[in-house]
């Protein structure tokens, strides 16, 4: 490239930035609260999901743990969170899961109350009618057998109609975008692919009460997690509008790996994330909330 064509070409890419921070709402970060407990199962917390009023919890750990809280709220931030019960996931011949096996890494709750878990290292997607009960496995199309042992399903999502959603954490397509893959209860497919954008991978992904799509990435760096919260309208099989919400720089968040979104008795789109602290001392649980824009 010529050097004027890319002096044009920088100058065109910052403006176009500084355009959409002018004309984009920007989420406001309403607060951080780490999350302590003292039982030896507790950590590796991958997978979340908050009720529509804001106070009761379903959270997952990367070690097949299930887990029930109550969130204690203090104005706008988390001031404490109380664990109620906790199971561990349960395979298909009523044993607990452990191993890779049991690397359980996205929940999304079925309209039923139910529950279905993705997995990454053997990969699946798994149906729980209730805590404690038998897994009921999905069938598995072939796609998935070429998944990286850790970098499949840690995301998935369910939408008003009851269809799952799920992407790899690492595969691409030929062109390189990341194939979301969906279970209308017959069969699965894949109606559309999301753009790769720069370093960021998918972790988690939820279907806000406002019907978009909303999917939560990560990069890991040498000092840090970046996060990045991105979102699409679907008209049917096609996604539109992307938008990203934030992105934040090194350090700012721990290991965000689990996404829910829903709205507050104020009426505002709220994202609580939580990280995976891999169980290292180093790291912490962290529920990080953000208010959204409509």
């Amino acid at each position: 490239m010529r050097k004027s064509s890319a002096i044009q070409l920088t100058i065109a890419v910052f403006l176009a930035g500084v355009a959409w921070a002018v004309d984009h709402k920007t989420p406001d970060h309403l607060g951080s609260f780490t999350w302590r407990h003292t039982a030896e199962w507790f950590g590796g917390i991958s997978a979340i999901h908050i009720s529509d009023d804001g106070r009761h919890l379903i959270g997952m750990t990367d070690r097949s743990t299930l887990i029930t809280a109550r969130v204690e709220r203090n104005d706008d931030e988390i001031s404490d969170i109380q664990i109620t019960e906790n199971w561990p996931l349960i395979s298909s011949r009523g044993r607990p899961l452990t191993g890779g096996a049991g690397d359980s890494e996205g929940i999304a709750v079925a309209p039923d109350g139910g529950l279905y878990v993705s997995f990454e290292n053997t990969h699946r997607v798994a149906y729980y009618p209730a805590p404690g009960t038998k897994a009921q496995v999905l069938p598995r199309p072939k796609a998935f057998d070429g998944f990286e042992l850790n970098g499949s399903l840690e995301a998935l999502a369910i939408d008003q109609r009851g269809h799952l959603f799920t992407m790899p954490e690492e595969n691409r397509t030929a062109t390189g975008d990341i194939p979301v893959y969906r279970w209308d209860g017959q069969a699965w497919s894949t109606p559309f692919v999301l753009p790769q954008r720069w370093d960021f991978l998918p972790v988690a992904a939820d279907f806000g009460p406002d019907g978009r799509l909303y999917v939560l990435e990560r990069d890991v760096g040498w000092i840090g997690f970046r996060s990045r919260l991105r979102r699409w309208e679907l008209d049917g099989d096609t996604p539109s509008a992307e938008e990203v919400l934030f992105q934040t720089g090194t350090g700012a968040h721990d290991n965000l790996e689990g996404l829910s979104v829903w709205r507050d008795d104020e009426g505002r789109l709220r994202a609580t994330m939580v990280s995976d602290d891999n169980f290292l001392a180093l790291q912490r649980t962290e529920l990080v909330e953000y208010a959204l824009p409509d």
